[in-house]
């Protein structure tokens, strides 16, 4: 089946190579792909309490916004850049129309600018989320003629979160007001503040960590520790959704692989019989309702069932939607409203930016970008793996794990769909990880050359 593309002044050839360039070290893989700079947010060592009492919809500048706002401009103009002096630019179908989608939805985000209750804070969130746009669609567009070593991606990836996570910790030992935070009646939880967000760093080196350890791709030993740190680093922020997120995407990578081979699928079997057992002992030791407390942080029935208070903003939020279908504007309105910050939830934080219309590109994109990916996982058969790293799909079914914990931790939060934030900017770089990953296999499914000559 022959994919098509679209092209730009195309130059010597439509056949790219799919043959991976070759081991970059850490500093070189940053300037050869600077999308994964945006993953540092960078760093902000501002308070957590800054702008408590302040209005967030309204335009406030200081040192690190505008730090934050070089960064992306910098990264963005690098990759534009590149864009510009590549050979010629291809993109296949099934990526470009989820692009389009994203292009379409960051215009309603502008549009959102001409009703915005902060049209300032509005417009430059929007020109932010079209920064992060083009670097996406620079990236693509590069791993087109010459695609990366994909496992190394992640490894690269993984190296960026532990440093975020080290430079938590590092900051934990110096100012501990930096990154702790103190909510009453839940205790003390160490959230990384501006530095890096806990909800989104240590899930996704566990994560990736675990799909690394039962599949052999790297040192077991190795994956365990690191898999152990991320565990250790969900667990002390004591945010129930990101512990919540974390078991769902495991326990799936963990069925996933049982369904490899007979001995993983006995393993599994043998591993669930003794955590059951397991769980019955703790139980009665400990006492059901002890653990129930502790893992619901001692809240109450009501608090458990209003999800802390969001079940009413979000029937707010939907209230106003549908007075209002066109949004409130982007970022700045349910500020505005709320004066004590956004949605907690990343679909319900679209809908209140820009809209039913809105909510439904960002849904279309998702589905789109996880039915890609599936795809491609069915049909890796037929890839010539002569053409192709044979371990591409172990890289693209690992990336849709961590797209999959983005989606389901976007449930309890709302920064992944806010510029400016690093969650955000994880969750984009993902998504560009999947469609560059996924051009990669949609062209060793082309018909090469040599087998349209014979």
């Amino acid at each position: 089946m022959t994919q098509s593309a679209r092209s730009i002044n195309i130059g010597e050839s439509d056949f790219p190579t799919v043959q991976p360039s070759g081991r970059l070290s850490f500093l070189k893989f940053l300037f050869r792909y600077p999308i994964f700079l945006l993953v540092f947010g960078p760093p902000n060592f501002r308070p957590l309490d800054a702008y408590s009492g302040v209005d967030t919809s309204q335009a406030h500048f200081d040192f690190w916004s505008i730090f934050q706002v070089g960064w992306i401009v910098s990264i963005a103009t690098w990759s534009i850049l590149r864009l510009a002096y590549a050979r010629s630019i291809l993109i296949p179908k099934q990526v470009r129309s989820i692009l389009k989608y994203a292009f379409f939805l960051g215009l309603l985000f502008v549009v959102s600018v001409t009703y915005s209750p902060g049209r300032a804070v509005s417009f430059e969130l929007s020109v932010v989320y079209f920064l992060n746009l083009s670097c996406v669609v620079a990236f693509v567009v590069d791993v087109y003629w010459n695609p990366p070593n994909w496992m190394l991606c992640l490894f690269h990836f993984r190296l960026i979160l532990l440093v975020l996570f080290g430079l938590v910790l590092i900051a934990l030992l110096i100012k501990p007001a930096l990154v702790l935070f103190i909510i009453p009646g839940a205790g003390i939880r160490l959230l990384g503040g501006g530095i890096a967000p806990m909800s989104g760093v240590p899930a996704p080196i566990a994560i990736i960590s675990a799909y690394f350890f039962l599949h052999s791709l790297e040192s077991r030993i190795r994956s365990a520790l690191f898999f152990l740190a991320g565990v250790i680093g969900v667990l002390v922020t004591q945010a129930r959704g990101v512990e919540i997120s974390l078991f769902i995407v495991l326990a799936i990578i963990v069925i996933r692989w049982g369904k490899t081979s007979k001995r993983a699928a006995y393993i599994l079997i043998s591993a669930f019989m003794v955590s059951v057992l397991l769980a019955g002992s703790v139980v009665a030791v400990f006492g059901g309702d002890r653990i129930w407390r502790i893992f619901n942080r001692n809240q109450d029935t009501e608090e458990i069932l209003t999800a802390s208070g969001r079940t009413g903003v979000w029937m707010f939020v939907i209230q106003s939607s549908l007075a209002n279908p066109q949004g409130m504007g982007y970022i700045a309105g349910i500020r505005k409203t709320r004066k004590v910050g956004g949605t907690d939830n990343s679909y319900f934080e679209v809908l209140a930016d820009a809209g039913w219309l809105a909510l439904a590109l960002y849904l279309t994109i998702m589905i789109k970008i996880l039915a890609l990916g599936r795809r491609l996982e069915r049909r890796q058969s037929q890839i010539d793996t002569a053409n192709v790293d044979a371990t591409n799909p172990h890289a693209l079914r690992c990336a849709i794990m961590l797209l999959v914990f983005c989606l389901l931790e976007g449930v309890d939060g709302s920064d992944f769909v806010i510029p400016l934030r690093q969650e955000f900017y994880l969750q984009n770089v993902i998504i560009a990880f999947i469609l560059g990953v996924s051009t990669t296999m949609l062209i060793a499914l082309r018909p090469q050359p040599d087998a349209l000559s014979k």
